[in-house]
């Protein structure tokens, strides 16, 4: 609207204009050279808009012509990046879902009409990348490298196919020379920061940390933590080579990361070695608050040299009752119960997890019956029992599972990446071991050997003995499941000998379910009634007979 009023205004002003001149009396005369030209004013006025504008028509076309070659040269630049900048999207694009041979065409379009566009440069790589061609992966990655623009990608893309190459002296230069140019490179430190602590280089490893912290790529907690970690690596390396340093580091390390189980273990042998036993209690007891774990348990047991069992039973009883209810402060107290004789103390500490024992606590109880009691029946079905028990937790890391606390990830190389945890358990196989029974009679012969010996006379009939070991022997189907298939022992065939058990009686169901080995060598007939190995859901519709239907043959 604006501008229609505008162009209706400069018509009005331009027609007042050219009334005005109309109306002005005179005449306009021109002489040269003898020549002479008269005209009117509005005459004169109308030629010179004319001959300006003409003027300036030429010069317009002059000027036009001058610059066609220059804008032509644009036109060509311009429709030349366009289809590099199309090539390089398509080619991406490609990357993404895994084309290798879109990806591989569109780089090289890119590289036609772009060869030095960074993102043709990229194209580059990721597309050598994707089709397996390392060598071209790395000219383009050297290529990005020697630009200013595009250095920290390209010796980024030179560490990635150092690591792929498996060289890591040559990674390693890499990420310090990048780290070098860029202090705030992230990919970098953590690079350097692994390297280090692979090789164990802990000073090294704080120096990094140090500027990281700087640079802001982490925050004060999070350094506190690690720097926790390496100092406690570090004690433990120089534990036996440089004691100095070992309990100055396990000392910083327990004031920066107080809940780090071998930090304050190490921190609380050195204090207990000064004889500050107050402070080191103290310092196992925040760590037990946090994280309850038997190597705790154990220091805080042995933390006054010469002390009788019954006074670390005390001291253990009362380091559990600050966590009251775990499962770790009742094996702590059990294992000192042990030590101290003190027997029924362990088995009631015990008793609220063997419905569903771990390993540790199936373990103990074993140990229990076969020193308390001299029960060597029990013992040997709790340490079975232990087998199929549940896992205990372990210093677990990246599906790695160590028997002791380390500071780095073997996979990952990940700092701090063991954690006191329960690993992950097997999933039960749905798939049912065949044996046949000469090999399922002998599995039972060797872990009943006690039993079988009570049940079986001196005189066995030996002709009938012969006879029926000649026969070919029907095979028994014997159905495992869960655990048990997974932990039975393979048994291959063996040679017939004197069979100790009856052979299944004809009109007996082909397949005998059982829950567990067929080593297990089960308990006693008058602990049937209780018995947490009997898993037989229904006694009265199973085959007659003692253990599991079997009965030792008699002299008639």
């Amino acid at each position: 609207m604006l501008r229609i009023i505008l162009f209706l205004v400069v018509i009005a002003v331009a027609a007042a204009g050219a009334g005005w001149l109309a109306e002005q009396p005179g005449n306009v005369v021109l002489s040269w050279r003898g020549w002479q030209a008269e005209m009117t004013l509005a005459v004169f006025a109308l030629a010179l808009l004319s001959t300006i504008v003409a003027v300036g028509l030429g010069w317009a076309i002059v000027a036009s012509l001058w610059r066609s070659p220059a804008r032509l040269r644009r036109g060509r630049r311009a429709r030349r990046e366009a289809r590099a900048r199309h090539a390089i999207t398509q080619g991406l694009l490609a990357v993404g879902h895994g084309d290798a041979a879109i990806a591989r065409a569109h780089a090289h379009a890119a590289k036609r009409h772009s060869p030095q566009d960074p993102l043709a440069l990229l194209l580059q790589a990721q597309s050598a990348q994707l089709d397996g061609d390392r060598d071209g992966a790395k000219r383009a990655f050297l290529a990005m490298a020697g630009r200013d623009d595009t250095k920290s990608l390209g010796m980024r893309g030179l560490f990635i196919e150092a690591q792929r190459a498996e060289d890591p002296y040559a990674a390693l230069t890499i990420a310090e020379e990048a780290l070098r140019l860029s202090p705030a490179s992230s990919w970098a430190s953590h690079a350097v920061l692994g390297f280090r602590c692979a090789r164990g280089d802990w000073s090294g490893a704080l120096e990094i940390l140090e500027n990281n912290l700087s640079s802001g790529l982490i925050d004060k907690k999070a350094y506190r933590r690690l720097r926790g970690v390496l100092l406690t690596a570090r004690a433990i390396e120089c534990e036996e080579s440089d004691v100095s340093l070992s309990r100055d580091s396990a000392l910083e390390a327990v004031k920066l990361a107080p809940t780090l189980v071998p930090a304050a273990v190490l921190a609380s042998k050195y204090l207990s070695e000064a004889h500050q036993i107050r402070r080191a209690m103290k310092t196992l007891e925040t760590a037990w608050l946090s994280h309850p774990h038997p190597d705790l348990a154990e220091a805080y047991a042995h933390i006054k040299p010469g002390d009788t069992a019954q006074a670390r039973l005390q001291r253990v009883e009362a380091l559990a009752a600050k966590a009251s209810g775990h499962i770790e402060g009742a094996l702590a107290v059990a294992r000192a119960a042990i030590d101290a004789g003190d027997f029924n103390r362990a088995r009631g500490v015990l008793t609220p997890f063997v419905d569903a024992p771990t390993q540790r606590v199936a373990m103990l109880m074993a140990e229990i019956e076969h020193t308390e009691r001299k029960d060597s029946r029990s013992a040997r079905a709790w340490t079975l029992r232990a087998v199929r028990a549940l896992r205990d937790p372990v210093w677990t890391a990246d599906g790695c599972v160590s028997d002791r606390w380390r500071p780095v990830s073997p996979v990952t190389g990940r700092l701090d990446a063991f954690q006191w945890t329960t690993p992950l358990a097997e999933l039960p196989t749905n798939k049912a071991v065949v044996l046949e029974s000469d090999v399922f009679d002998e599995t039972l012969i060797e872990s009943l050997a006690e039993e079988v010996t009570e049940g079986v006379t001196s005189e066995l009939d030996r002709s009938e003995a012969t006879t029926a070991a000649s026969k070919p022997a029907e095979p028994v189907e014997v159905v495992m499941e869960g655990k048990a298939a997974a932990e039975a022992p393979v048994v291959g065939p063996t040679d017939t000998s004197t069979p100790l058990f009856h052979r299944p009686q004809r009109g007996a169901a082909p397949v005998i379910p059982i829950v567990r080995a067929p080593d297990d060598p089960g308990i006693d007939d008058d602990e049937a009634a209780n018995n947490d190995f009997d898993d037989k859901p229904n006694p009265a519709a199973s085959q007659g007979g003692n253990w599991r239907g079997y009965r030792p043959r008699r002299d008639n």
